[in-house]
């Protein structure tokens, strides 16, 4: 006990530092977005205390809903996507695969690639007229499937969510890599004692030990979706009609091309408090299902 209480202060002065930087840029901007978000100010004149009608307006504005439901799109999108596409290339990759560091560099890649080249890139893969997508479709006789895959309000959103897919699947690649290389090998050798096949294996031993990485991932799934910004932004700008607009373009706009900042406040204060109840309960139905 003696050694932990005099070891605890070098500990101490150790995480001072990043203690201090995460409350200055995390924590007192957010509780400074309380003070904002029942104020009405565009940033110049004498602020005016308005109580909740910031959260009052955002509610009966059709814009914010239709942003709500794109982000709740992207989050399916990426929850039922990213990370089973990301398990499946993870269980492949596992098996000792030939080549098989190349193809996990080559699916980190778009991690680490810029968001706004990526959006440029697929934008002119999409492109109604020289498009990837639909000469691809014409030239194996399908032309008729062809489609105005961004400016179309039917299929703009769901062209983005394709996008956002491709992007992130190999951060999650990466995590379930880690996480079956800290399975013990000596379980699996086990059950092939039992006769355990491959795929009692991977159900009843690979998944369930997989299980916290899991979750991460679903943590780090949600909270990146609502975060979603400059991929949509550089893509169609929100377009067509509001279509693809989300709750961080909407908040961008109403902040800082509207100067709102009250307003703003509101729905950064909205979106943080939805992510935090998004999160807790996929915790909470994903450790229900695993006990």
């Amino acid at each position: 006990m003696h050694l932990l209480s005099r070891s605890k202060w070098p500990a101490i002065i150790g995480l001072a530092p990043a203690f201090i930087i995460y409350m200055v840029f995390a924590i007192i901007p957010i509780l400074i977005s309380f003070y904002y978000s029942v104020m009405q100010w565009d940033g110049f004149t004498e602020m005016q205390f308005i109580g909740l009608a910031n959260f009052r307006e955002a509610l009966s504005d059709p814009i914010f809903w239709q942003a709500l439901k794109n982000n709740l799109i992207v989050v399916g999108a990426s929850v039922f996507g990213q990370i089973p596409i990301a398990l499946f290339m993870a269980l492949l990759l596992n098996r000792k695969l030939k080549g098989g560091k190349i193809f996990r560099t080559i699916g980190f890649m778009p991690v680490v690639i810029s968001t706004v080249i990526i959006s440029l890139v697929w934008g002119m893969m999409y492109n109604s007229r020289m498009g990837l997508f639909n000469q691809l479709l014409e030239n194996i006789g399908l032309g008729q499937l062809a489609q105005n895959w961004l400016g179309d309000p039917e299929w703009a959103m769901f062209s983005v969510s394709i996008t956002i897919i491709w992007q992130f699947v190999g951060l999650y690649l990466i995590i379930f890599m880690a996480a079956l290389q800290n399975i013990p090998r000596e379980i699996y050798e086990a059950s092939e004692i039992d006769g355990a096949s491959g795929w009692n294996k991977t159900f009843h031993i690979t998944l369930p030990m997989m299980r916290d990485a899991i979750i991460v991932a679903v943590i780090l799934c949600i909270s990146g979706s609502l975060r979603t910004f400059d991929l949509i932004y550089v893509m169609t700008a929100g377009g067509p009609g509001h279509s693809t607009e989300v709750l961080a373009m909407y908040m961008f706009d109403q902040t800082f091309s509207s100067t709102r900042y009250g307003y703003g406040s509101a729905l950064s204060l909205f979106i943080f408090f939805f992510s935090l109840g998004l999160v807790y309960l996929s915790t909470r139905i994903l450790r229900k299902k695993s006990s």
